[in-house]
Order: structure tokens, then sequence, then C-alpha cells
């Protein structure tokens, strides 16, 4: 059974360059899956002619989506040429790019979104837009976001799991994650690497309680989520020469983890967390995703729905 059948190549209609599609285009070569280059558009001027009939609005909506879908074949079509991989192109009109990206995703059974992200030119940096984060969120599959990384076959794809956690939904999202890795890996010629932090003595203790001793208390930490984490490596066969453990927090573990080994690809579960929290602090996923310069496929638990109601 291969590993994607149908893939939502998100086009980045600012950028001529489309990496996303190109990387879609590589996991269809491997998989065999059929690719569809998706453009989501909406003008806002469009708002402001109610004084046309509603003919003429249709009239001047469809020019839009027909010269998008011009642009996008010339880009698409090179790209392509003498490729046995079935492609189509989408253009839809909607003025929430995040929502007709997710509901073409449910309504035609796609199985994961591509999607480049965007550079900084000043910073060096990449920046997510708000349809990536909602995207992220809220996605029924799983979600590849492409930044500058190349793959080169024997590459190292890192798998970012919690194995100190009892919890049955993060035990259960430990196998989602290794398992899509090992995948990658299959896909990519590439080795699975295991990386997990653990917390640190917390602070507040130590000072609070006199004959509290911080160094058997993290040395008590690290034994357990080591013993977890090799109690789940032997599940998946993966050597203790890949698995990386660390003290810290896991957007600073794993960023690091992943320059180390010069990763290519991570693979991370997002628990799809919504509403003012979100908006406010988002979560430790996110903040790891913002941190790496590779690759990030984004994954979320079993039985994960999209919120999203027609």
């Amino acid at each position: 059974m291969s590993v994607f059948n149908k893939i939502l190549a998100v086009v980045d209609p600012s950028k001529d360059e489309q990496k996303g599609f190109q990387r879609a285009l590589l996991l269809a070569r491997k998989t065999g899956a059929s690719v569809t280059a998706f453009l989501s558009i909406y003008d806002f001027s469009y708002e402001m002619t109610t004084m046309l009939t509603i003919d003429e609005r249709e009239t001047m909506r469809q020019a839009v989506v027909d010269d998008k879908t011009d642009w996008l074949a010339n880009i698409v079509e090179p790209l392509a040429a003498n490729s046995a991989i079935s492609i189509d192109i989408k253009v839809v009109w909607h003025n929430r790019p995040y929502e007709s990206v997710l509901y073409e995703v449910i309504d035609h059974s796609y199985d994961l979104i591509v999607k480049g992200t965007q550079e900084h030119d000043t910073l060096k940096s990449v920046i997510f837009t708000p349809t990536d984060w909602h995207i992220l969120r809220k996605s029924p599959v799983p979600v590849l976001l492409v930044k500058e990384h190349d793959w080169p076959i024997k590459g190292n794809i890192l798998a970012a799991v919690d194995v100190g956690s009892e919890d049955e939904e993060h035990r259960n999202l430990n196998k989602c994650i290794t398992n899509m890795a090992g995948l990658m890996a299959d896909l990519l010629d590439g080795h699975v690497n295991l990386v997990n932090s653990y917390p640190g003595t917390p602070v507040n203790i130590a000072i609070e309680i006199p004959e509290f001793d911080p160094i058997e208390y993290t040395d008590s930490v690290k034994k357990h989520h080591k013993n977890c984490m090799l109690e789940h490596a032997r599940e998946f066969n993966i050597p203790e020469s890949n698995q990386y453990l660390s003290e810290g927090l896991p957007e600073d573990v794993i960023p690091a983890i992943a320059k180390e080994i010069d990763a290519e690809l991570v693979v991370i579960g997002t628990v799809g967390r919504t509403g003012i929290t979100a908006a406010l602090i988002g979560n430790t996923a996110e903040h790891t995703i913002d941190a790496l310069n590779c690759d990030v496929l984004a994954i979320k638990p079993d039985g994960f729905e999209c919120p999203l109601k027609r």
C-alpha cells in the first residue's frame, strides 16, 4: 500500500517558484500518488462592485479565476513535463484560503497537504502566514511544510516523540509519528532518528524544600525517559545510536538535534489547539516548527476531526 495516494499542493500566488509543488511531485514519483496544484484566490475589490448586476459580478469573478488558472498552468506544465504523474490544476474563489484548503481535503479525500513556506529576505528566516498556522491546527491529514533544505539520499529523518508521558493519546501519537518517519525514510532511502526532551529540576522546588536533591531528581527523570525511549525504539528497530535524549524544552531540543544531525525532515505531532489560547500562545509544536531549518511533516492523533463545519 502506498504511503500517499492523493496529494494537495497548495500554491503561493505571490511566487513563481513553487517549492511546495516541486516537493509534492518528488513524493508522487516515489509513491504513484496523484497531485493537485491548488490555488485559493479572492479579490477584495469584488466587494466594491455591488452596483454591478449579478451576471456582471460573476463575469468579473470568472475572469480573475481564468487568469490565475492560465498562470498556474504555465508554472505547472514545465515541471510536470515528461512525467507519468496524474496532475490536476484547481483554482477556487474563497476569501479564507485555509478554509478552502481544508474543505478541498475533506470533500475530495486527500491524504497529504504540501505547502511551501515564505522566506524573509532580511532576516533569512522563515515566516509562517496565518494560513499556515490555521492549516496546521485544523487539518485532519498530515501537513508537509517545505523550507529550503534538500532531500539527499541516505539523509536523516527525525521523529520528535514524547516517550516519558503515560497518557494513552501521547503514546499512540508517538507510534504514529515514528511509523510515519519510517515510511518517509523508506521513500527517501534515509535513516530514522528519535529525539525526546525531558524537563529539568523545577527551580521553585529546589528553593522551597531544603532536603530536595536536584541532582538525584534530574538523574531519576533522565533514567525514566531513557528507559521509555529504549522501549519505544525497540518496537521500531531503531538503534540506540539513532536516539537523542536531552534536558530542556522541546522547542529548544528538537531544532538543536535536527541541526546537529543535519536532518532533512522532522516529523512532529500537533494537538490541534484552537480558540483564543491558540491565538495568544500557540503550542509547543508551533514554537518548534518555527525554529527548524528543514522540512516539517506535522501529523495529528488518530481520530482527530477538522473543527470546520459547512
